[in-house]
């Protein structure tokens, strides 16, 4: 695992994990790294120190990939959850409830629903505020 500062393009700083440097290379140009508080996939990497290792043993043990995979997607279950049962699902016309919102059109609410990444965009470059939610957990008799 390598972590790498990373900075977009209006200037967010935030840090990521990656399984290898070629792993981070490959989400990056297939636009799969984008910035938490904006949603830029304009993402540069940040000049940062390397963690090196001393000399002495440590006592903690490594992280276990696996242990962090499944650890990770429980986190994204439990988020995706506490949208489904605290939030108004608007469907496909998110976008239009949340520009009204943002304008005081419509009653001030948490909502989440289907956009298309047109539509994101356009919302993101309006300054309403807007967040990908972590997709469904696959079902476990589809899963190989």
């Amino acid at each position: 695992m390598i972590r790498y500062a990373l900075c977009c393009d209006h200037d967010h700083p935030f840090e990521a994990w990656f399984g290898s440097s070629s792993a981070y290379d490959d989400q990056a140009a297939r636009g799969l790294v984008e910035c938490p508080l904006c949603g830029s996939r304009a993402v540069s990497k940040q000049i940062m120190a390397p963690a090196v290792a001393g000399t002495r043993k440590s006592t903690a043990a490594a992280a276990d990939p696996a242990q962090m995979q499944a650890m990770m997607m429980r986190v994204a279950h439990e988020v995706r959850a506490h949208v489904e049962t605290n939030f108004d699902y608007v469907g496909d016309s998110f976008a239009r409830e949340a520009r009204d919102i943002h304008e005081g059109r419509s009653e001030k609410r948490e909502i989440y629903g289907e956009a298309t990444p047109a539509e994101v965009k356009a919302l993101k470059d309006d300054g309403v505020p807007c967040a990908a939610l972590p997709p469904a957990p696959p079902d476990p008799s589809r899963v190989n």
